[in-house]
């Protein structure tokens, strides 16, 4: 077994497509004609975006939507850079809120944390060196 995909349910893929390209560089891999799902090449595992609609079919109960939550979810998105600093200024800039300045933890690796716009919490961390 291996993770093939992240889905997060979101109101507006679109948006969320627009603002990960743009506060993170990633690539639009796939859109649905219909707009209600899309994917980012983020490298082995895709990143993809569904509406709350298809959430709603999927989840006859309901399910969570993290832009209506006061809280981040406990669940995040880790992305890998090699500059944490620039990359949440960008994000920042491109519309995320800082939840947590660019720090270096004390396994030497640098992390920071973004609310996007569509709710979610993205990690940004350097890669972990070592063994």
């Amino acid at each position: 077994m291996k993770l093939g995909y992240t889905i997060v349910y979101v109101s507006d893929v679109l948006a969320s497509l627009a603002f990960f390209e743009n506060a993170f560089g990633l690539k639009r891999k796939f859109i649905h004609e219909s707009g209600t799902y899309g994917e980012l090449d983020t490298g082995e595992t895709t990143l993809s975006f569904a509406a709350h609609a298809l959430g709603d079919m999927n989840f006859p109960g309901g399910h969570v939507h993290a832009d209506e939550s006061a809280l981040p979810l406990g669940f995040e998105i880790a992305l890998v850079t090699g500059d944490v600093p620039a990359a949440h200024a960008k994000a920042v800039a491109a519309g995320a809120r800082e939840m947590a300045a660019p720090q270096q933890k004390p396994w030497g690796q640098t992390v920071s944390y973004l609310r996007c716009p569509d709710g979610i919490l993205v990690e940004l961390c350097t890669p972990i060196t070592g063994g």
